[in-house]
């Protein structure tokens, strides 16, 4: 049997924000997925996810890009800004989205994993891995922006898989 997408929580911004956050995420699903469609007004902008309010260099992730003519590849081994999951660019929102999921998000015997894809269409489409250096469930996550803001209308969904 099919695992079953819940939703758990949404959030469409009824003004600009630097920081969408989740809290409480109850710990009864296997993996969670984050889905936001979003826009910065700004060109080139990174996405990021934080967990459990931790901002130490305990994030690592890879991506892969790809822009229909070329593509590249870059890491980063301890970030402290958390995970990154796309890039933003333009106003429009619909523009931009990213699909983040966290695989095994409520064990405490592991780190935690995330597979992403960043897509807009008008810069590049990413694909990520990431880690978080920690056995903690994932209790909480804040989405933000390197810099700026994310624009009025942007929606952000949080979905739990429960295993059938």
């Amino acid at each position: 049997m099919p695992a079953t997408y819940e939703p758990i929580a949404t959030t469409t911004l009824g003004s600009a924000a630097a920081t969408v956050s989740f809290t409480s995420i109850s710990g009864s699903f296997t993996d969670l997925i984050l889905i936001t469609n979003s826009a910065t007004g700004v060109n080139d902008i990174d996405v990021y996810v934080q967990v459990n309010s931790d901002t130490g260099t305990n994030y690592s992730w890879t991506r892969i890009t790809g822009n229909g003519t070329a593509a590249a590849s870059s890491r980063s081994s301890n970030s402290g800004l958390g995970f990154r999951i796309g890039n933003m660019s333009g106003s429009n929102v619909g523009q931009n989205n990213c699909i983040v999921q966290f695989q095994n998000y409520s064990n405490t015997t592991t780190y935690k994993t995330i597979l992403a894809r960043g897509n807009n269409p008008s810069l590049l489409v990413e694909a990520y891995v990431g880690l978080w250096r920690s056995t903690s469930a994932i209790t909480s996550m804040d989405i933000k922006t390197q810099s700026g803001t994310f624009s009025t209308g942007s929606t952000f969904t949080l979905y739990g898989i429960k295993a059938a």
